[in-house]
């Protein structure tokens, strides 16, 4: 979540006249993320989550988010359907921008997970994997393995201004990861961005899973390698815990299940959902405007787990 385009008191009240759900009472900007531009909107009647749908998302593409989050809904995952208007719209225009006004869910965003808290996090993704296995709907993965040489490409020799020699160090990596990416394991929608913030908690207990603007069809464990990344290790990537990293993969076990094909697949899944990440890091750390109200990544933590993972990845994983 971040916050690119600004939206006017007066602009946000006429666009919440639509619909049916009170007065504004407040609005603020949210800072985290790197994606849309988001509002945490109150009313007088609750609360809702404004997101504004900036260049990286395509307008095209927002039917497809919000029929996933209706069928997930409708499956009894705890996700955030967009709110309909008083004529049944979804999708609207706000500030020049697609927008959508989202229910709001309870919980917090954990910093440090726990491997209780891992566990019922994978057990979640396993929950969406299967609730997903009957989605009739389909979409390429924007920022998938297809993508990742243009990517690398348009970053160019730029990648060593962020460190020396970083531009041939990663394409070595990504020459690597290509060459041995997987072709045959099972696909399904994804969410292929269920980070510790995109989760929601109560103590234990997941509340909410958010931000599906990556959402697609793609290898069903690579979901699971981005969660692994994300999850298992400190935001510098440099302290990795196994407990939290196995508890994980256990919860999702449990509620899915692994086949050996899956989870031997897991070092190199877990090598390109570590290269994505840092290229799109890498791109967003060179082209954010510097008047943007968003929190840049380190994109060199990505390339830390890179690392990590090509060391200790196969009995990491067996």
């Amino acid at each position: 979540m971040a916050v690119y385009t600004q939206v006017s008191a007066e602009a946000l009240s006429d666009f919440l006249e639509k619909f049916d759900v009170g007065e504004l009472a407040s609005a603020k900007g949210i800072a985290e993320g790197v994606e849309n531009s988001n509002y945490l909107v109150d009313t007088t009647k609750s609360r809702f989550i404004l997101t504004l749908y900036e260049k990286r998302v395509a307008s095209g593409d927002l039917p497809y988010f919000m029929a996933l989050l209706e069928h997930l809904a409708d499956k009894g995952l705890p996700v955030p359907p967009a709110v309909p208007d008083r004529d049944g719209t979804l999708i609207h225009q706000l500030e020049g921008r697609p927008a959508c006004l989202i229910q709001f869910l309870s919980g917090v965003s954990v910093s440090h997970p726990t491997p209780a808290q891992a566990r019922a996090a994978g057990e979640a993704l396993g929950k969406l994997h299967k609730a997903a296995e009957d989605f009739a709907l389909d979409r390429p993965n924007s920022m998938g393995v297809a993508e990742w040489r243009p990517l690398f490409e348009r970053c160019g020799r730029d990648l060593d201004g962020i460190q020396p020699g970083l531009h041939d160090r990663a394409g070595a990596a990504l020459d690597t990861i290509l060459a041995t990416w997987p072709a045959d394991l099972p696909t399904c929608a994804i969410h292929a961005d269920l980070f510790p913030d995109n989760v929601l908690m109560l103590g234990n207990r997941v509340t909410g899973l958010i931000d599906f603007y990556f959402a697609c069809t793609d290898i069903r464990a690579y979901d699971l390698a981005v969660m692994h990344g994300a999850w298992a290790f400190d935001a510098r990537g440099e302290d990795f815990s196994p407990e939290v990293g196995a508890a994980l993969i256990e919860g999702y076990t449990a509620s899915f299940g692994l086949s050996d094909a899956e989870r031997a697949a897991l070092p190199i899944l877990a090598q390109g959902a570590a290269i994505r990440f840092f290229l799109t890091r890498a791109w967003d750390w060179l082209n954010t405007p510097a008047d943007a109200l968003v929190t840049r990544k380190d994109p060199l933590a990505y390339l830390r787990r890179l690392d990590f993972y090509v060391e200790k990845g196969d009995a990491l994983f067996a």
